[in-house]
């Protein structure tokens, strides 16, 4: 009499632990889906640029010549371009973006944050091609008539410095992608500061605040300090998108594989802009291994800057362990 009693209690048990289990599997499968995507994209990159990487060896990292005629192929100048304009790039957009993220969650007024953030979402859905275009037909032209001249004039006269500043207003270069970049990066980076801002509890700023703290204060010693995950976590978002941008960069850099001087005036090249601009035309062989020994090396690039973010994380949080 027992006996189908106790399986009608058992039955929800076993449905239960099934449920569980599918759900762990099916979960852990995902994850596992994810580390599989990315050895296959390293080991294709490996394979692809083999002919390359035994032609060439460690020095195609420092070597200045692009030579598709002759194959003789080298990624300084790309890399220099990729680096360079990123970190251009985060000069400008970080300072800007901390900006806008205070101004929307400490000082604007309540009917202006909703309106200027979904103009900020906004600017982070515009395709890249869109900039780039607006950065070639529009700001290139006034870029070169009036900011190179000021900047010679100003910045490019100090010492050491104005070596960066210096040559002809071409507009189209280094500076400008940077520039460029930045302005595509803003938005974003702007957007995580705001969304971590807001989640510092209000008790703490109120607490500051009522013992006389000014807004720039609460901001430094107690927004920033318990937000930094996240606003490093933005920062770094916005570096990845700056990294590994093509076509806006394509358009304004110049897309030149030599580098006659450090001028940020000069026409360049970057990673991307170079894959954009030969890989169709690429024949096979030494030609097509060596873009893709390109590709392998921006990834690698990507891969230090994500493991430079955690090791800072991992840094701060020990820091923090240790005061007293």
């Amino acid at each position: 009499m027992n006996a189908p009693r106790d399986s009608v209690v058992l039955a929800p048990a076993i449905s239960h632990k099934l449920g569980d289990w599918l759900f762990f599997n099916l979960t852990r499968a995902f994850a596992a889906f994810t580390l599989v995507v990315l050895a296959g994209i390293i080991i294709s990159l490996l394979i692809s640029s083999w002919p390359a990487l035994q032609k060439f060896g460690f020095s195609f990292l420092w070597t200045r010549e692009w030579n598709p005629p002759v194959e003789q192929f080298g990624a300084l100048i790309p890399i220099y371009g990729t680096i360079t304009t990123s970190l251009i790039a985060l000069i400008i957009a970080v300072p800007v973006s901390f900006g806008i993220a205070l101004f929307l969650t400490e000082l604007s007024p309540v009917w202006l944050r909703r309106p200027l953030g979904i103009a900020i979402e906004l600017l982070a859905a515009v395709p890249s091609i869109v900039y780039g275009m607006w950065g070639l037909m529009v700001f290139v032209p006034i870029f070169a008539q009036y900011v190179q001249p000021a900047l010679s004039a100003t910045v490019g006269r100090l010492p050491l410095i104005g070596r960066l500043f210096a040559g002809a207003p071409l507009g189209i270069g280094i500076l400008a992608a940077g520039i460029i970049l930045a302005i595509m990066i803003i938005p974003f980076i702007a957007s995580v500061m705001r969304d971590v801002f807001e989640v510092t509890p209000a008790m703490l700023k109120e607490s500051a605040y009522g013992l006389g703290s000014t807004t720039w204060e609460v901001v430094w010693n107690i927004v920033l300090p318990y937000t930094r995950v996240g606003v490093i976590g933005g920062i770094m978002l916005g570096l990845g998108r700056a990294l590994g941008e093509t076509m806006a960069v394509t358009f304004v850099i110049g897309n030149s594989s030599s580098l006659s001087s450090i001028s940020l005036y000069t026409p360049g090249n970057s990673i991307t802009s170079t894959l954009a601009n030969e890989f169709g035309e690429a024949t096979p062989g030494i030609y097509t291994a060596s873009l893709i020994e390109l590709g392998l090396i921006l990834f690698l690039i990507t891969f230090v800057v994500l493991v430079f973010s955690r090791l800072l994380l991992l840094r701060l949080a020990k820091q923090e362990g240790t005061k007293t």
